[in-house]
């Protein structure tokens, strides 16, 4: 199979101790991922990238898959994507201010997760559980629901001040994280961040931040037979091929016996696929 390949697809069984079903997406096919488990695997760069926006061949791509141009003048690919508290649309300044109310004023989610430790982050809701199996996590919990992503920004900011941010990719591959009592966790910083989420809370609406006290955590098992015991990882632009038996898919991760894949980091590649 050949094509170029995106991120790949995620889909959560609602039988939540099934493992996590993925399929790598190469053009228009879909192939399915965790039949191969324990198998030998075979990728190929062909040299040949695609913008995953425009399209256009492109020999050296920007944030996961964009060409310059996409880059530099599309609102999907700023800052605040990353740093949603630096929203500055209410300023006029935003590049894209159309695609700006359709994607960051819609409601968000902010949450706790347990992937190389607990985390706090956001996500559209519309992206629960996908962001987060993306981000490795094996338990999740919903905190708040908000109106725009800007809030959860915010939210996620005070929170911040007391737990990570931030999954470490490294730990997050070598072993299944230890479970945590995650409503537990969630009521300890709630109690430390009162009076900035107090603070929030009176610059909008009331009706814009709702806290999800019935919340129960989601547990996500992954299909990984053996973590490595050392990370190393693949990169396409320096050796176009990549190949070993497959131990397992965790975030958007090929564990393989000889190193590590980041697939999302190389979207818009074409890939040659075989499993010899």
């Amino acid at each position: 199979m050949q094509g170029h390949t995106e991120k790949m697809r995620v889909q959560l069984d609602s039988d939540k101790a099934e493992p996590v079903q993925y399929a790598l997406p190469l053009g228009e096919q879909l192939l399915a991922l965790n039949p191969l488990l324990g198998k030998p695997i075979k990728l190929t760069y062909t040299g040949k990238i695609a913008c995953v926006h425009c399209n256009r061949m492109i020999k050296k791509s920007y944030n996961q898959g964009y060409c310059y141009p996409c880059f530099i003048s599309l609102a999907q690919c700023d800052m605040c994507i990353m740093k949603p508290e630096t929203c500055h649309f209410d300023a006029g300044t935003c590049r894209e201010p159309s695609w700006g109310e359709a994607f960051c004023f819609q409601p968000h989610i902010v949450y706790l997760a347990n992937s190389s430790g607990v985390k706090v982050g956001i996500t559209r809701q519309t992206q629960i559980p996908t962001r987060w199996i993306d981000q490795g996590a094996v338990q999740a919990l919903p905190i708040f629901k908000v109106q725009s992503r800007y809030i959860s920004g915010l939210i996620e900011v005070a929170i911040a001040k007391h737990v990570s941010d931030k999954t470490s990719w490294q730990q997050m591959l070598k072993s299944k994280a230890e479970p945590v009592d995650l409503t537990a966790k969630r009521d300890q910083l709630i109690e430390l961040c009162k009076s900035e989420l107090a603070e929030i809370a009176q610059r909008f609406d009331p009706q814009a931040i709702e806290f999800l006290a019935d919340e129960i955590p989601v547990d996500i098992c992954f299909p990984v037979d053996s973590y490595p015991v050392k990370v190393k990882s693949f990169n396409l632009d320096k050796n176009p091929e990549v190949s070993g038996v497959l131990h397992g898919i965790k975030g958007q991760y090929l564990l393989l016996d000889t190193g590590v894949i980041n697939i999302r980091k190389f979207a818009g590649y074409e890939l040659e696929f075989s499993a010899p």
